[in-house]
């Protein structure tokens, strides 16, 4: 019988000549020598959380550089809604910086953008959106990137000892700050990248050109929708 394109159905002799490799997702059924059943591997993914306000070739190296050395599947930029400080930080909409994260990660597969701080809304707590992040991708092993500045700051964090439980973190080590911590983390030894997100802002205010520091289709759509000239 002849079988429709497209058809998932395999042939004996394609059954026969089919090896599953050890890492594989594709397992033998033992119900049958002739059946596979999937089975998911556990997937694990970088968060490098910000304000993005705009996002910089330093937020990218990072990513790129932790994918790279801890060998993950992804790394998400996940930009937050409200900073979880007292002080209400201020910043352009979400749409803005979520339309400039998706033209910086336009041409780098193994980086990508997680919303669901942003859809959520509200202030972004860590443990609240890690929290969320489990119960929607459980197969998910999530790996928390913060700088080496943060580090210190960490007993402060909201829930940090139930935190710790549900997420790995990634510390990126810096000049003139922590070196251990008494929670688990990996420290990361990259090259330093001094930019800022605010410095770019100032020098666009000044009509000063921020040539390098970001993304060029960034800047084009910053200059094209005429953010921060008036900062």
């Amino acid at each position: 019988m002849k079988k429709e394109k497209g058809s998932k159905e395999l042939d004996y002799e394609q059954h026969r000549e089919f090896t599953v490799q050890e890492s594989s997702p594709l397992l033998r059924d033992e119900t049958s020598p002739f059946l596979f059943k999937i089975v998911e591997r556990s997937k694990n993914v970088g968060l490098l959380g910000g304000n993005f306000n705009p996002i910089h070739f330093a937020h990218l190296f990072i990513a790129d550089q932790i994918q790279q050395r801890l060998n993950l599947d992804e790394v998400y930029l996940m930009p937050e809604s409200q900073p979880p400080h007292v002080d209400k930080k201020e910043t352009i909409s979400a749409t803005i910086r979520l339309k400039m994260l998706e033209l910086a990660t336009l041409d780098h597969p193994n980086i990508g953008i997680e919303r669901i701080e942003i859809f959520r809304g509200g202030k972004s707590f860590t443990f609240d959106t890690v929290r969320l992040l489990k119960e929607l991708n459980p197969e998910v092993n999530y790996f928390f990137i913060i700088g080496g500045d943060m580090v210190e700051y960490l007993p402060k964090w909201h829930r940090i000892d139930e935190l710790v439980e549900m997420v790995q973190f990634v510390a990126v080590k810096r000049p003139n700050t922590a070196s251990e911590s008494p929670y688990p983390l990996i420290w990361v030894d990259l090259p330093e990248m001094d930019v800022s997100s605010s410095e770019i802002r100032e020098m666009i205010a000044q009509n000063i050109q921020p040539n390098f520091l970001l993304p060029k289709s960034v800047l084009d759509y910053i200059e094209e929708n005429g953010l921060y000239s008036q900062e």
